[in-house]
């Protein structure tokens, strides 16, 4: 068995708490990119899910069009009369460009909602990282102005 490089065994968040920079709550930045994370993972299985979903819809507009087609290829073969014969397929294409709009409609529309979910997941995930940033901000400014009231013992007045 392989062994694993030692990048993958450094802790970056025990070497961000190791900086210890003033004004900066670590466990706030690693926990939001925890959620930035999460978010990215579940939007992924969304978009996946939506993709599945309009994969299995083709397929099942597949397998009718083909069975629709052999029963098609069955009548017109019974067929004596040619004007007959030819306003029946001009029928059936009417009829098959008709069900081509529509199934296309049908694909465009699943796969609207599916981007659509996706899309409100991660612009959710983006407003919030925004407040979680707005809040970081308000404390590290708060933060000096709490210290700065303290002078260190020995320091000149």
């Amino acid at each position: 068995m392989a062994k694993q490089p030692e990048f993958f065994d450094f802790d970056f968040t025990k070497y961000l708490h190791d900086m210890k920079i003033p004004g900066v709550d670590l466990d706030a930045i690693v926990e939001s990119q925890k959620k930035n994370v999460e978010a990215l993972t579940n939007a992924n299985k969304l978009a996946f899910e939506g993709m599945q979903a309009v994969m299995q819809r083709q397929a099942e507009l597949l397998r009718q069009s083909i069975e629709e087609y052999a029963k098609t290829a069955q009548s017109m073969g019974d067929m004596k009369d040619p004007q007959e014969a030819m306003a029946r397929q001009t029928d059936l294409a009417k009829h098959a460009f008709e069900r081509m709009i529509s199934n296309m409609r049908e694909m465009s529309e699943l796969m609207a909602k599916s981007n659509n979910e996706v899309f409100e997941l991660l612009n959710k995930r983006f407003s919030e990282t925004l407040e979680e940033m707005k809040g970081m901000m308000e404390k590290a400014e708060a933060a000096p102005k709490t210290g700065a009231a303290k002078k260190p013992a020995g320091s000149a007045s």
